[in-house]
């Protein structure tokens, strides 16, 4: 299950659970989109993958399955 972590690890953005702007990759690294796309190009800069949009966990599941609360903020 993904954590759903709350901040951008570039610049500490705040990303909600339900953000439209978080983007993640495969190892679940989580960044806005203006730091995928003017930063980094869109290649992860903790393990050189892809990036996706991160799925929005729905409202009603966030008692049972909450988000993470673990801020991994370290400009690149």
């Amino acid at each position: 299950m993904l954590e759903i972590r709350p901040t951008c690890e570039q610049c500490n953005k705040k990303l909600p659970f339900d953000s439209e702007e978080a983007m993640i990759c495969t190892f679940e690294c989580t960044f806005c989109i203006n730091c995928v796309t003017d930063k980094f190009g869109e290649v992860c800069p903790n393990c050189g993958g892809n990036f996706t949009k991160r799925p929005i966990r729905p409202k009603v599941l966030l008692e049972k399955y909450p988000v993470s609360t673990i801020v991994i903020y370290k400009p690149k």
